[in-house]
């Protein structure tokens, strides 16, 4: 026992081995990368769980923030809301803008891309072409919109042109007639939205193989062929995250739609965006604009879901 006390501490104590200090440094190493994700984690918490939470929430609840006891009222607010017609018509507006404004970004920005990726055109040409068709990607929603009201005005340049044309006899008010609203405002859409695809197209494009062409023209392929059999499956990965990410996003328009016709006339343009904000801030009914808001949060989530898959098959 006399020997034993006498050992010096550092043989009482002996320091941790090298396989101790080395399951350590694994430790630290997998979770360096969590540190650094850890701001944007709690940003995200905050900014995007919270309010989701408490959004729904308040959709299960009576008429929240203006009464000061709300009471539980289960699903009632998403009965009321499903069942009311502004919000079918909504739905119904809002397929109709998103669809129609989906197929023409992709055939516009697809007919743009092959022109400024062919070898016909110049390289001056192809310049100017390119700043003409990003253009309308450069302006802000606002501007946009007072641009077209401006534009598509009773004594505004469309309708000159479409009497000096000889196409219509008096001025239309494009905007404020309930036959020719929704179709403005998705023409709006598509002028302003094309060229996100087109860029995209583009580079998709220009990371075809030469060889691949080389190959079809010498099998005897036609241009026409050579689009089908070569352009088409090269692209089609592109096509479709593109086509389900405009799907996402026009079906949340609001800005476009708010700052030109307001959902009118007649809720002709009401979107399902233009829908929920008069509720919350017209009607002040913020549980059922809450039960509007996860309804669409739902359908949101099933179309991300879709996009997700493809990326995932695609990788």
């Amino acid at each position: 026992m006399s020997k034993i006390s006498t050992l010096p501490p550092a043989m009482l104590n002996p320091p941790a081995g090298p396989p101790v200090r080395r399951r350590r440094r694994g430790l630290q190493r997998r979770a360096t990368p969590y540190l650094y994700l850890l701001p944007t984690i709690a940003l995200m918490i905050m900014l995007m769980v919270v309010p989701i939470i408490m959004v729904s929430g308040y959709s299960v609840m009576d008429n929240v923030i203006t009464n000061q006891n709300p009471q539980p009222v289960g699903l009632a607010n998403y009965v009321e809301v499903l069942t009311d017609p502004v919000f079918r018509t909504a739905v119904g507006n809002t397929i109709y803008f998103t669809g129609v404004s989906v197929v023409a970004h992709l055939v516009l920005g697809l007919v743009f891309a092959l022109l400024l990726n062919s070898p016909l055109v110049g390289g001056r040409t192809k310049a100017l072409f390119r700043l003409v068709y990003v253009l309308p990607w450069l302006f802000t929603v606002a501007i946009i919109a007072v641009l077209w009201r401006l534009l598509l005005n009773p004594n505004g340049v469309v309708n000159y042109l479409l009497q000096a044309a000889g196409v219509i006899d008096a001025n239309v008010e494009w905007l404020a007639n309930p036959d020719t609203a929704l179709h403005a405002v998705t023409f709006i859409n598509i002028w302003a939205g094309y060229p996100f695809f087109m860029i995209s197209l583009l580079a998709g494009l220009q990371g075809i193989p030469k060889e691949l062409y080389e190959a079809a023209r010498v099998d005897g392929a036609s241009i026409v062929q050579q689009f089908r059999h070569v352009t088409l499956p090269q692209l089609k990965p592109i096509i479709i995250s593109m086509a389900l990410l405009d799907f996402i996003w026009t079906t949340q328009q609001f800005a476009l739609i708010w700052m030109t016709t307001g959902g009118g006339p007649i809720n002709v343009t009401e979107m399902l965006s233009t829908f929920t904000y008069k509720l919350a801030f017209s009607r002040y009914e913020f549980s059922l604009a809450s039960a509007s808001a996860v309804i669409i949060l739902l359908m949101s989530m099933i179309l991300a879901y879709f996009y997700v898959r493809h990326q995932k098959a695609r990788d």
